[in-house]
């Protein structure tokens, strides 16, 4: 089936009348003032208000959340006063912003967590390198968590929402994906636990469901999103059955009425190593909600998308970076800035605006 929808057609999303189909996706640009957002985060995201949904970088729960250096969190009361900052400047830009809420997991290292170990589903170090404080280093096995601990856990996301809606967001996406806490539970290939959140599909699902639950206990399914990646391979990720695993996943997420899952297509190193290939066409008749697809995606190709059905909206993630006026770019099929790879991550507040806010908008005519 196909319709004449595009990616300048308005679109309701949970609660939201959205102006146009094209979201921001979240993006690490490691840009904070150590993990407290600051004015120049707020010009960031004000500049590309006029996306039809903005979701922000992933956002730490607790501090033993942290992964890279420079990356915000939402823990604490400073943290909260940073992000108002940009909700602020983002609505008085006309814009929608949802906080993404992020723990993650196996992937870091004792360096940045005043010398303890990453928590995990299992005792399995992920695999590549980290940027810490004492240099580029190999990830370590994380430490195992213990039962009684999960809670806890989900707690840190339960506050991490609360203060989402202090700091004036519209709303929230749970980070799922890329092969950080919530994924390697999913995935059997990095959880190898014994107890009720190992083994089965139903156990490894119900770390991500606690969570979920929680969450819409904060905020009510419209108001919140989440992101999977079902072909990732990143740091090591890969499940024995993903087609399986995930197929459970976003039929079990229905009980919530979710605004949104927002999904993942492979990119060119997971599809050397994954059988799941498309993701979004695949999954979309599973999901009661709007579905937004990410990956690689330019004007045309998120068009076809639309028109196809496969998805509600789409997200675009460098052409973001580089034009913070995307969406009035592919509406008029405008020549789009180039985005520099050397500047995608940042160091604090040294030398942030390369990079990061001084790309240029379209002249007005």
């Amino acid at each position: 089936m196909t319709s004449d929808v595009t990616l300048f057609a308005p679109v309701k999303l949970g609660v939201y009348e959205l102006p146009n189909r094209i979201v921001m996706a979240p993006m690490t640009r490691l840009r904070s003032d150590g993990t407290v957002p600051w004015s120049l985060n707020a010009t960031y995201y004000a500049q590309r208000a006029t996306a039809g949904l903005i979701v922000t970088e992933c956002t730490m729960v607790s501090p033993l959340s942290l992964g890279y250096m420079n990356c915000p969190g939402i823990y604490s009361p400073e943290q909260v006063k940073g992000w108002q900052l940009v909700t602020d400047a983002v609505h008085q830009a006309g814009g929608r912003v949802f906080l993404q809420l992020w723990h993650s997991g196996r992937v870091s290292h004792p360096s940045l967590l005043n010398g303890e170990l990453p928590v995990a589903p299992s005792a399995i170090a992920a695999t590549g390198d980290l940027h810490t404080p004492i240099g580029k280093v190999a990830m370590e096995p994380p430490r195992a968590l213990e039962t009684h601990e999960i809670p806890q856990i989900v707690g840190q996301f339960r506050q991490g929402a609360e203060n989402a809606k202090a700091a004036g967001f519209d709303g929230v996406e749970l980070h799922g994906a890329f092969g950080y806490l919530i994924d390697q539970f999913l995935q059997d290939v990095s959880n190898q636990r014994t107890d009720e959140y190992g083994g089965s599909i139903a156990n490894r699902t119900r770390f991500l469901l606690d969570v979920v639950g929680a969450i819409v206990d904060v905020w009510g399914g419209n108001y919140v999103g989440i992101k999977l990646s079902p072909s990732n391979t990143f740091y090591g990720m890969g499940d024995s059955d993903p087609e399986a695993t995930f197929g459970y996943v976003i039929k079990a997420l229905n009980q919530f009425g979710l605004a949104y899952i927002h999904l993942m297509e492979p990119n060119e190193t997971d599809l050397q190593k994954t059988v799941l290939n498309p993701v979004t066409s695949r999954f979309r008749p599973l999901f009661q909600g709007a579905v937004i697809t990410n990956g690689g995606y330019d004007r045309h190709k998120g068009n076809i998308a639309l028109a196809r059905g496969d998805a509600d909206l789409v997200s675009f993630g460098q052409l973001f970076i580089a034009n913070p006026d995307l969406p009035t770019r592919l509406e008029h099929n405008a020549p789009l800035n180039k985005p520099d790879p050397k500047t995608f991550y940042g160091q604090g507040k040294e030398g942030a605006e390369k990079g990061y806010t001084d790309y240029a908008c379209l002249k007005a005519s």
